[in-house]
């Protein structure tokens, strides 16, 4: 994913924010060097620490910050959508924006979550619960007599479904393979009742 250009009101942090998920998706958190991030900004590898003060806090606001839009993101769909089926629709297409959008986060959740400090990492995953209890409730609304056990696997089978944007054939033709991807989605959530009893 080629990253978007950097417009006169983002930040220099924004900008490092966004290099920085891009090379460790590419090569990995530990694969990637300070001055290969400050190079990759156009500031040298010291001036990264007047934005962030190590390479670990850099990769805790990726993680933790797109767990934070997620987690708001679906807090207000639900809160504005009180039709079960149609929070379903929109969260899955919420979702697979996201996807599409930053696939490169994906990966860097994926490989790298497990560098970041452990308090970080204890946040990141109380935030994605919240978010995962989310379309845990939405699909129990939708599917009365749904077991939450049942529900929370179909949820967390749909994340990998659309989650799966660093691996598909996006890039030939991202119109088709977003529609497909979003079918596929709805299809499995709205089928779940039927299967899990």
């Amino acid at each position: 994913m080629v990253a978007e250009p950097i417009s006169s009101t983002s930040t220099r942090k924004d900008q490092i924010l966004r290099e920085a998920a891009l090379l460790f998706a590419q090569r990995g958190f530990h694969g990637v060097s300070i001055t290969e991030l400050g190079a990759a900004v156009g500031i040298s590898g010291p001036a990264l620490y007047r934005h962030f003060p190590s390479k670990e806090a850099l990769l805790a606001r990726l993680l933790v910050g797109i767990s934070q839009r997620l987690l708001a993101g679906g807090t207000a769909l639900a809160s504005r959508i009180d039709d079960p089926a149609e929070l379903l629709g929109a969260l899955v297409d919420f979702q697979l924006e996201f996807s599409v959008r930053e696939p490169e986060l994906i990966t860097v959740q994926d490989r790298d979550l497990a560098s970041l400090p452990a308090e970080e990492r204890r946040r990141v995953r109380a935030l994605q619960r919240a978010y995962v209890e989310i379309w845990v409730d939405t699909l129990r609304r939708r599917n009365p007599g749904l077991p939450v056990e049942s529900a929370r696997v179909a949820a967390h089978a749909a994340f990998g479904l659309l989650n799966s944007t660093p691996h598909s054939a996006l890039r030939a033709d991202p119109g088709h393979a977003a529609a497909l991807l979003r079918q596929m989605a709805v299809t499995a959530l709205t089928d779940t009742a039927r299967h899990a009893s």
